[in-house]
């Protein structure tokens, strides 16, 4: 029973462990944010896993485990009557839980781990069906910090219902590697824009008028791009690209 009373204990916290860790999340702070809470978030990992190898009904104590975690959220958002601000909530919460919460599951690497944020998935999508979260290890995201150079244009084309393999997500990742990195100031460029890019992100996702945003971002840098890519004009591409991040740095990520 105080295994029990542990675990269920610490899963309502773990939204309150890391409501301030989002603001870590960027490529410097990112690896240290994420190493001290995860510390914290073991014990709670370590109740859940002794009662999951020794409970006679494991998959009902991990709903509840997961149902403790997503009533926490629900509640945050129904004491808040103010639409833009449950939008703002709703962004934090979802980006707590990618960032944080179910990282810290699956490091943890327990044999309680991939069922318990597979049901935490499940329970989110239930109670908010505008998100659409998904599981990824500490490692696959602090990779992501040096490799999605085209972060910016990922939730761009996302919006625009293409796909991650999509014609200009590939050229521009081919770009990157071919060219922008040979660049004198191109290891910079690409640095910078790891630290700022997530919250521009970020922040536009909070607007109401999101989608216009990133149709806006499409037609006035990422078209313009593209063609400067396949008529060769690689380093106007530098430049628009360097423009683009500077303005929506201004725009959006002290907003």
């Amino acid at each position: 029973m105080n295994n029990y009373l542990e675990a269920r204990e610490g899963m309502e916290k773990l939204l309150d462990l890391t409501a301030d860790a989002i603001e870590g999340f960027n490529r410097r702070e990112y690896t240290e944010s994420f190493k001290s809470l995860y510390v914290r978030m073991v014990p709670t990992f370590d109740a859940i896993e002794e009662l999951y190898v020794s409970v006679n009904e494991p998959d009902t104590m991990i709903s509840n485990m997961a149902q403790a975690l997503t009533a926490n959220a629900r509640g945050r958002l129904q004491s808040e009557r103010v639409r833009r601000k449950k939008d703002m909530i709703q962004m934090n919460l979802n980006m707590q839980m990618v960032a944080f919460v179910l990282p810290g599951i699956l490091d943890y690497k327990g044999q309680s781990s991939r069922p318990l944020a597979d049901e935490i998935i499940r329970q989110w999508k239930e109670a908010f069906p505008k998100s659409n979260i998904s599981a990824a290890t500490f490692e696959e995201i602090e990779k992501g910090f040096h490799h999605k150079w085209c972060y910016v244009t990922t939730a761009v084309c996302r919006s625009l219902k293409k796909g991650d393999d999509c014609y200009e997500l590939n050229l521009l990742r081919s770009y990157r590697d071919r060219y922008m990195r040979s660049q004198p100031d191109g290891e910079e460029i690409v640095r910078e824009y790891y630290d700022i890019a997530p919250s521009i992100v970020k922040h536009i996702n909070q607007r109401d008028n999101a989608d216009t945003i990133y149709r806006q971002i499409y037609d006035g840098y990422i078209r313009p791009c593209i063609h400067m890519i396949e008529n060769g004009k690689d380093r106007e591409c530098i430049e628009l690209y360097t423009q683009m991040v500077k303005t929506l740095q201004e725009k959006y990520f002290y907003s």
